[in-house]
């Protein structure tokens, strides 16, 4: 064999060795870790020993409908006739996330009232302002020259009136509806997981009550991982007693509860912030013309007018909005939309996204403290004003401070309402400090509600000496006090020299209503109106993002 034929052999010999190691090895790591190529526990991810399901996409939460992320124009390029100038139009981009298909009905509130009045008594005296401050304030439909009793008695109650959009929320219990809505859900899918007792979330009481990010953190200090799991079922039993097995440490322990790694449970509820909840009414997802792209869609639907012009409904008005002056649905036999003031959820047709009564109906709560200015320059990514900045509080051990029964506080708020600053398991929460700020880039403190508008930082607060400092927007500071008899004293801000009503304690709220004209039914007019308020013709809806992928499911990219 001469010296080449040896050479040529060789090779093939490295080649059949190389292609048989590659069919012997596990090179699309599915079992396998691409760091270090050991054995995953459980196939894809590590997951606990007792939850070892395969968690490849984020489901659906109830109620939600995917909302696909992407580039849109934020602000109006209509003209404005009454001057606000607060909506000029500027590209931003948000991320993939969740909707409520329809605003949050007086059914789905009255679970969270009955869920809160059972879990928290109103005959107890620790819990005695709990109840009181979820209800919603139905005298928002009174009015001083209107006969609006019935709605004020019947509207959020009467069992006709269940599918229509709760109002008289303000943004404070509407915030606090979608912490409930979260623990809820989540707590049902670690029942359904084996995790917890099998309907033993119908019979707790106040000092047992799960809450999400605790049981991430410290679950044996929540309902799901304390004692309270002898509610029933011999499986929980069995897992509390491998619980309390004294020969697990470190991991092993851990291991026993379901984490956020092994992606069970859901992110959290909340309020879509004004960038989302434009792009979500806009609904570009069902047109690709380039005008509708740069921001002149007029409408949640297609066209430039309120009526339909499809045959079937040809002139049937595509939203619950004020006609004129005193038209609030036409006249006896002729209505316009079938409605005077708000219409069952779904009575309209849904934008592209699949979403219903974003034009009309009622105005909506979204997450951002008000300007009049949306900062283009600064971020055009995710936008939205209002982040404070927390961290769980910990103990000098490392353990986690979890708000205890017996001490809940609350806030008195400018129109003498009380609104629990906590509930009973959650974590306390402060603010970040210099440990989480030193030397960053991204950010240097905890409160940027008002970065870029009288921060120091910023160097807009007007300054007229080194120790006195004027912010940009000096609102009216009302005050309350309720003595120890019960008796209520107000006092009105009668200082000359406030020049606004915008604080960081204000809102804005989106969208037109049943009271408003068309005008309002452009989904980038916004207005705004203090957190602790309400009205009959705003309510909400919920949003959660979307983790991992921008897509929904395994959907593929279109090349």
């Amino acid at each position: 064999m001469n010296k080449t034929n040896i050479l040529m052999y060789r090779l093939l010999l490295v080649f059949l060795l190389a292609l048989l190691v590659s069919c012997s090895s596990d090179t699309d790591y599915k079992n396998r870790s691409r760091a270090t190529g050991w054995k995953m526990i459980g196939g894809k991810g590590v997951f606990s020993k007792n939850y070892k399901g395969k968690i490849n996409v984020q489901e659906t939460g109830p109620g939600l409908v995917f909302i696909e992320g992407g580039t849109f124009t934020m602000g109006r390029v209509q003209d404005d006739p009454i001057g606000d100038w607060n909506n000029t139009p500027t590209q931003h981009h948000v991320m993939s996330f969740y909707m409520d298909e329809t605003e949050v009905t007086n059914l789905m509130y009255l679970e969270y009232l009955d869920w809160t009045k059972r879990v928290f008594p109103p005959s107890i005296e620790l819990y005695k302002n709990i109840y009181p401050s979820a209800v919603p304030d139905t005298m928002v439909w009174r009015n001083p020259l209107g006969f609006n009793e019935d709605m004020v008695y019947n509207y959020l109650r009467h069992p006709a009136y269940s599918e229509y959009p709760v109002v008289g929320v303000n943004w404070l219990q509407a915030v606090n509806f979608c912490k409930w809505r979260t623990n809820r859900v989540n707590e049902l899918l670690l029942e359904e997981a084996g995790m917890i007792p099998k309907d033993a979330r119908l019979h707790i009481k106040g000092d047992e009550t799960f809450d999400t990010e605790t049981y991430f953190a410290a679950p044996t200090l929540t309902y799901g991982g304390n004692d309270s799991i002898l509610h029933g079922g011999k499986k929980s039993k069995a897992l509390l007693e491998l619980r309390n097995d004294s020969t697990l440490v470190g991991a092993e322990r851990t291991q026993l509860f379901v984490q956020r790694k092994d992606g069970l449970l859901l992110p959290t509820y909340r309020l879509p912030t004004e960038a989302e909840w434009e792009y979500a009414a806009l609904g570009l997802v069902g047109i690709r013309e380039y005008n509708s792209f740069k921001g002149r869609k007029k409408y949640p639907w297609n066209g430039s007018y309120t009526r339909s012009g499809k045959r079937k409904s040809k002139a049937d008005q595509l939203a619950n909005f004020k006609q004129g002056q005193g038209d609030y649905g036409g006249i006896a036999g002729w209505s316009d939309d079938n409605a005077d003031i708000t219409a069952p959820v779904k009575s309209y047709p849904a934008n592209d996204f699949g979403l219903y009564d974003m034009a009309g109906n009622v105005s909506e709560w979204v997450a951002d403290v008000y300007r009049p200015i949306i900062e283009k320059d600064y971020n055009d990514f995710n936008y939205y004003r209002g982040n404070v900045f927390t961290k769980p509080s910990r103990n000098a051990d490392g353990t986690y401070n979890v708000i205890p029964l017996d001490s809940i506080v609350y806030d008195t708020l400018p129109n003498g309402n009380l609104v629990p600053k906590h509930f009973p398991g959650e974590l306390v929460q402060v603010p970040v400090g210099i440990e989480e700020t030193h030397l960053r880039l991204n950010f240097s403190q905890s409160d940027y509600r008002d970065f870029k508008d009288g921060d120091y930082l910023s160097r807009i607060q007007r300054i007229q000496d080194e120790s006195t400092q004027r912010p940009m927007y000096n609102s009216p500071r009302h005050h309350i006090l309720i003595d120890s008899t019960g008796a209520v004293y107000t006092e009105y801000d009668k200082d000359n020299n406030r020049r606004t009503l915008i604080d960081n304690q204000t809102r804005v709220y989106k969208g037109g209503s049943w009271r408003d004209r068309e005008y309002w039914l452009d989904p980038a007019q916004r207005r705004y109106l203090p957190e602790y308020m309400s009205r009959d013709d705003i309510g909400f809806r919920c949003a959660m993002s979307k983790v991992g992928s921008k897509m929904q499911g395994k959907k593929k990219r279109k090349n």
